[in-house]
């Protein structure tokens, strides 16, 4: 499990783009729920440019959900374009599947969003505008999220799912995300061999649901993002290179196809020759994402 962690972490690293951000403000190691949880701490930056409140972009990492504590990583990554665009970068940990099974992921992303939405005043955070974005099993969380905006439990034969969670003080807050970029997740994890089926015992979704896939495969439902579309999902975009080595480029291809017959998706980008972040990550996919936030954020508070 180290040895698939640290490859997946070597593939999407080879790509980010270390850079000194230029903040006004930054707040970290808070604990959105309030346990002292390695997984339940988040970063705030602000941008260098003053204003009343910035529209906010919450961001996760991706480590084949194997990983409690990488927010510094997926901000080294992609913080820096989202701050230049004008937003409140929030990056944040979830727990690891090694020491929580899903839905625990889902309901740590959900906390998250409540906290920064209940606290906006003290951040300086429009609480009307908070997007989502993350690579890699980060893609998965981020896109889950969007399309189960209002979805409090979800059933698939004898399984039922608690989707929100109770996590933290701020459980009357609502965890809805505005719009949605999804970096190369996987979505699927019934289709997730060969664009087929299931993969085996010893897989990451294996490990996070605490079970092989093709024996579960309910809860795999109940882990597809797709499970969940329906009128109350945000906008998103949806980019992944054709030559990803670890999630099947297919994955991508799948979800796009599912959110534009519901009519959420805004662009399919297909980064030829893409891999696992290096060349997936470059400056015209992170504009892409970044003009994609700004064109949402304006239609959510005319600004």
């Amino acid at each position: 499990m180290k040895k698939q962690l640290a490859t997946l972490l070597l593939l999407i690293g080879a790509m980010t783009i270390q850079a000194q951000q230029s903040a006004e403000s930054q707040w970290l190691d808070i604990d959105y729920v309030g346990d002292n949880i390695e997984g339940h701490k988040l970063d705030i930056y602000l941008p260098s440019v003053k204003k009343d409140s910035y529209p906010a972009v919450v961001l996760i990492y991706g480590s084949a959900w194997f990983a409690n504590n990488a927010k510094k990583m997926a901000f080294d990554s992609m913080g820096k374009q989202l701050l230049d665009a004008g937003f409140a970068v929030v990056s944040i940990n979830h727990r690891a599947s090694v020491e929580a099974k899903y839905p625990a992921q889902i309901h740590d992303v959900k906390a998250a969003v409540r906290y920064v939405r209940a606290n906006a005043d003290k951040y300086k955070i429009d609480p009307s505008f908070i997007g989502i974005t993350g690579f890699s099993s980060g893609g998965h969380l981020s896109s889950l999220a969007g399309t189960t905006n209002g979805v409090k439990t979800m059933t698939s034969g004898d399984v039922t799912v608690d989707i929100e969670g109770n996590l933290g003080d701020y459980t009357s807050a609502s965890s809805d995300v505005n719009a949605v970029v999804d970096w190369f997740g996987p979505i699927d994890m019934s289709r997730m061999e060969n664009c087929n089926t299931t993969k085996g015992a010893d897989s990451p979704e294996a490990m996070l649901i605490g079970g092989a896939p093709a024996d579960n495969l309910d809860m795999i439902k109940l882990l597809n993002p797709m499970t969940y579309i329906d009128a109350n999902d945000p906008k998103f975009i949806v980019i992944h290179g054709d030559a990803d080595p670890v999630v099947p480029y297919c994955q991508s291809e799948y979800f796009a196809e599912a959110l534009k017959k519901n009519g959420n998706l805004v662009e399919f980008i297909t980064v030829p020759e893409g891999q696992h972040g290096p060349v997936t990550f470059n400056e015209g996919t992170f504009k892409k994402m970044a003009d994609f936030f700004v064109e949402q954020a304006r239609k959510v508070t005319g600004k």
